[in-house]
């Protein structure tokens, strides 16, 4: 082959590979981290990048009632963290509605000022965590990378990104970055009738059917620190109600007569949770608030507008 063919391939050579990185996507740049304390992961196509959030949905540590013990495990281990001590990535989980989420919210605001920062990732995207190491690697402030509700379905390419960032990477992290994950579920994949079975169930069974429910505990077991929420008894319930109630400014007296429709409230919705008080307290003040004086007028109108012939009866 001439030199001069030879040369003329090379450039034809570059300049396709020049066209196909401009097709290819930029790898994610670093967001201004003295813009926020909180940042959501968001992948819109081929580009994925870390959003500051600047309003930040705040949750006061005094706000979260009925769970104090979880509360101070909690704070222990994100304390231990941000003052640059050993600490164990965190599961928190059980009943729904109980403050999972609302406690590692409560954490970022008490440890902000100490360098503590949110990182929210949704399900779909753990499988760019390295990705998100690689961006806080070397970073002077202490990363907790936050997802909630968590759970997998077989196969999903999340669970493996997910289990190899606990433990066993190779790429080991800095020690700046901690995952913190809420789910309804203590073992994050589905356990199956089927994975009890023994190998005599048909000629395509698992050989090894012990091995196959290993498995699938096994990324639980990869946090260092297990933390359980319990359902709320009556009084436990009716407790938080109160706090929310002061909290959006009604009197003690509208309190203690609202317990009985919250008890009923709860019924309707099958859940003395922590949320559904919320939602209590949120309908009986904006009910409050409005007042009788308010509604009489919308009843004046009502009246006014009875049909002609219905009137004259």
């Amino acid at each position: 082959m001439k030199e001069s063919t030879l040369m003329a391939l090379l450039e034809r050579a570059e300049g396709v590979l020049c066209r196909l990185e401009g097709l290819l996507p930029a790898p994610p740049q670093p967001p201004d981290w003295n813009a926020a304390v909180a940042f959501r992961w968001r992948r819109r196509g081929a580009v994925a990048r870390l959003e500051p959030v600047t309003r930040v949905a705040a949750m006061a540590l005094e706000a979260l009632r009925e769970v104090d013990a979880q509360k101070e495990r909690l704070l222990r281990n994100t304390q231990q963290f941000v003052q640059g001590q050993p600490a164990n990535n965190v599961l928190l989980t059980g009943a729904r509605g109980t403050g999972k989420s609302s406690l590692v919210r409560a954490c970022l605001g008490a440890f902000a000022s100490q360098g503590l920062r949110l990182i929210e990732v949704d399900k779909s995207d753990l499988v760019d965590l390295p990705d998100i190491a690689a961006l806080t690697a070397g970073r002077p402030e202490r990363f907790v990378v936050f997802c909630d509700d968590l759970s997998f379905e077989e196969g999903e390419s999340g669970y493996k990104a997910l289990k190899s960032m606990l433990d066993g990477s190779i790429a080991a992290t800095e020690g700046n970055v901690l995952i913190y994950a809420t789910s309804n579920r203590r073992h994050l994949l589905p356990e199956r009738m089927q994975d009890n079975l023994g190998s005599t169930r048909g000629s395509y069974g698992e050989i090894h059917p012990g091995e196959a429910v290993e498995e699938k505990i096994s990324l639980s077991e990869r946090f260092g620190m297990w933390i359980s929420f319990y359902p709320f008894s009556q009084d436990e319930y009716l407790a938080i109600v109160s706090q929310w109630l002061r909290h959006h400014g009604v009197d003690e007296a509208a309190i203690q007569a609202a317990q009985s429709d919250a008890l009923v409230w709860a019924l309707e919705r099958g859940s003395r949770s922590g949320r559904v008080a919320s939602q209590f307290a949120r309908d009986l003040a904006g009910r409050l608030a409005l007042g009788a004086a308010a509604l009489q007028p919308q009843a004046a109108n009502k009246e006014t507008e009875v049909p002609q012939e219905l009137d004259d009866a």
